[in-house]
């Protein structure tokens, strides 16, 4: 604990409440950092020091541009690009849309799609919405108001979450408006983040998934890359202007900003800035969760993923129409994949383990000479941080175990009927009357993801391996409640949860009806709910203690930084942040640079003919004949691809806006090499690079190719001058 009345114990406690941009170090380095935008202005002699022109505190206003056109889809990114609500992101951001609306009769995974007019516009579906940031406020004191020191940790947990309820239900009052109060610094800071939440989006454009994702799975994480990686999706509202459910009626959202165009381009060394929504880091973990996730965590999870894609891969094989079912569960758990054996093979590569040990050592050297400090604070940081590793191993197991959608779905009914008998501001986070259209979603989602015998085979080879997974991770009374291998069949007979109207039947029905139900699945889903509970209330007993020693932790590592003159941002949790860098190479071994641009005569050297190197025939006709137009780089001498930056990008970031030094749109992000996946753990200047599509490339296929003419009208591109 702090020692509140020593002067150390006070310099902290101020670290608790005042802005985070007042600890931004004066000497923070270029590239490195995911600043939330009002952190900015704290930076500005950097931003200037690389070329960028936009003012920094005009980057630090949402409600300015280009803030204003960088929009969230909820696990992607990207922006307004017309003032109709066109929004441009990454391909693989909309292939749920776009698999959505595929049919073995109409692939348009395969051909991709156009749609010539606003009418022929094809509906993304519940789960595909656009997210617009408007506001966002530090509410630090609010959440901690109630925390009192004696709290156990499961109360102190239920506090933070009452405070936060609450502060969602006041800023919600507004029911176009989605809000959130996520930490930052692991609990140092609360900010309460409100957005408008557009629930009508509609697929406009999507290339060929040859141009959309060449190389594919192969290519995933590589350098060098020629993969057009976009797509555009369009919001709609209601005619008064505000959210609507989906409805012909609607109208396209009038967006106040979007993102030129600039088809100029970038050359080496030039600068840019980048604006998104990146995922989760983990940048001031502790040395032994970093050893926890190298050697068991990341092992683990890549060992099931590949045994489910496996499975999956062995139960499609003869049916093309159930391969497209799967093919967006398939491909995002391909690009898990690809990312977690590269952070395997980048923690082989550098041991940040080590490198972590040191900086480890010289702040609790430094921490241990500072006056008045908790002398227990450490020791029981370390000894928490054990029991989170120890706990995590069973909630992985807990995963392997309910691998099936239908007792997924099961389980969230079941909990949903138990949740709605409370009032709401008690309901489970998750569960309360805001969340009621979330649910529908992701129930309704198996309509398109969904078949039995899939997942039969699934759940059978899940439970298999669950009973073959090490002791420590088998979670306590779920062993002898699962089903034998033998019993699957007749759990799938004896189950309509694979229908999607009967499955949507039961949201809304009391918890003892649906504990009274016959179905299999359900029957199974109210079995071990009990078991699934006390695996949450054990981790809300531990995030509560967590969340009262680790922000000491992070004040402390805070002040030890700004002593070292190094940058403090805290790590990405999927709320909007800006990073900067340049257009720049780099070494991943000795003697080979590679970058930082690739271009369109790359892609007939790489094509085969056969996926997932086949280029249309059309685009292939248009290298081979020179049809460059004005989107021919000088120095390149052809149409560049796409290229390489310094910037500092995660998961999250995919589609986010590429912006040159006036914040104009140049490309999009889209991956990250290969060698820089363990950046979420430690950022290396010297091999850290972001990959993006060069916005010159979609244009062209736009233009030369796929022919999207309206689509191009409807921007506002700013052409090279002659």
């Amino acid at each position: 604990m702090l020692a509140p009345n020593s002067i150390w114990g006070h310099i902290l406690l101020k670290y608790l409440v005042i802005p985070a941009a007042l600890l931004c170090a004066t000497g923070a380095s270029a590239d490195e950092g995911q600043w939330q935008p009002y952190q900015l202005p704290q930076l500005k002699s950097e931003l200037k020091r690389i070329g960028i022109a936009i003012p920094a505190e005009k980057l630090a206003d949402l409600s300015k541009h280009p803030m204003s056109a960088i929009v969230s889809l909820g696990g992607c990114s990207a922006s307004f690009v017309s003032d109709a609500g066109l929004i441009v992101t990454n391909h693989h951001c909309a292939y749920g849309a776009i698999q959505r609306n595929s049919t073995p009769e109409h692939n348009y995974i395969a051909n991709g799609y156009l749609a010539k007019t606003r009418a022929d516009e094809l509906a993304g579906g519940p789960n595909t919405l656009v997210y617009v940031t408007d506001k966002v406020e530090n509410v630090t004191s609010r959440v901690l108001k109630d925390i009192t020191p004696t709290m156990s940790g499961k109360q102190r947990s239920e506090a933070v979450d009452k405070a936060v309820k609450a502060l969602v239900a006041e800023c919600e009052s507004d029911k176009s408006y989605r809000c959130s109060v996520p930490a930052f610094h692991r609990g140092l800071e609360y900010y309460r983040i409100r957005q408008m939440m557009i629930r009508d989006v509609r697929l406009v454009y999507a290339p060929a998934n040859s141009i959309g994702d060449f190389g594919g799975d192969i290519d995933n994480y590589e350098w060098p890359r020629h993969v057009g990686d976009y797509s555009f999706l369009r919001a709609y509202v209601g005619k008064d202007g505000r959210p609507a459910d989906p409805s012909p009626d609607n109208v396209p959202y009038h967006s106040k900003d979007f993102l030129v165009v600039s088809a100029a381009g970038l050359k080496n060394g030039d600068p840019v800035l980048l604006a998104g929504y990146p995922g989760r880091t983990s940048r001031y973990k502790l040395p032994s969760e970093i050893r926890y996730a190298r050697d068991a965590a990341y092992p683990a999870k890549a060992a099931e993923i590949q045994s489910d894609l496996d499975v999956i891969a062995a139960a499609t094989k003869d049916n093309e129409g159930n391969a497209v079912r799967y093919a967006s569960v398939v491909k995002s758990l391909n690009n898990v994949m690809k990312k977690t054996r590269g952070l395997m093979d980048g923690f082989a590569r550098k041991d940040i383990a080590a490198i972590k040990d040191v900086q480890d050592a010289e702040f609790r050297a430094w921490y241990a000479r500072q006056p008045g400090v908790s002398k227990t604070m450490l020791t029981e940081l370390d000894s928490l941080i054990a029991a989170d590793i120890a706990l995590s191993d069973e909630e992985f197991g807990h995963s392997v175990a309910i691998t099936s959608d239908l007792l997924k779905s099961g389980a969230t009914l079941y909990r949903l009927a138990q949740e709605s008998a409370k009032p709401d501001a008690e309901r489970e986070l998750g569960y309360q009357q805001r969340d009621l259209g979330f649910i529908k979603a992701r129930l309704n989602r198996l309509e398109q993801s969904y078949v039995g015998s899939v997942d039969q085979a699934r759940f059978t080879a899940a439970l298999q391996r669950y009973a073959a997974l090490p002791k420590s991770m088998h979670v306590t009374g779920l062993d002898a409640l699962l089903p034998s291998v033998a019993a699957v069949p007749a759990l799938y007979a004896q189950s309509q949860l694979g229908d999607t109207a009967k499955r949507l039947a039961w949201v809304g029905k009391d918890a003892a009806t649906v504990a009274a139900s016959d179905d299999a699945f359900i029957k199974l889903a109210v079995k071990v709910d009990g078991v699934s509970q006390s695996l949450k209330e054990r981790r809300k007993e531990l995030d509560g203690n967590l969340e009262r020693v680790i922000p000491q932790y992070m004040a402390a590592v805070i002040a030890f930084k700004k002593s070292q003159g190094k940058p403090v941002y805290p790590d990405a949790n999927s709320t909007l942040r800006v990073t900067y860098g340049t257009v720049a190479p780099y070494s991943p071994k000795d003697g080979v640079t590679k970058g930082p641009f690739t271009t369109i005569e790359g892609i007939v050297e790489k094509n085969t003919g056969k996926e997932p190197f086949n280029a249309p025939a059309k685009l292939l006709d248009a290298i081979k004949a020179k049809r460059y137009g004005q989107f021919k780089d000088p120095v390149l001498g052809t149409v560049p691809v796409d290229f390489l930056t310094s910037a500092d990008t995660t998961g999250g970031n995919s589609g986010s806006a590429v912006m040159n030094k006036n914040g104009e749109l140049i490309g999009l992000n889209f991956d990250s090499t290969y060698e820089s996946i363990t950046k979420d753990w430690y950022f290396d200047t010297d091999i850290t690079r972001a990959i993006h599509l060069d916005i010159r490339y979609m244009l062209w296929v736009m233009s030369e190719v796929d022919h999207a003419d309206n689509v191009l009208k409807e921007m506002t591109i700013k052409y090279p001058k002659k």
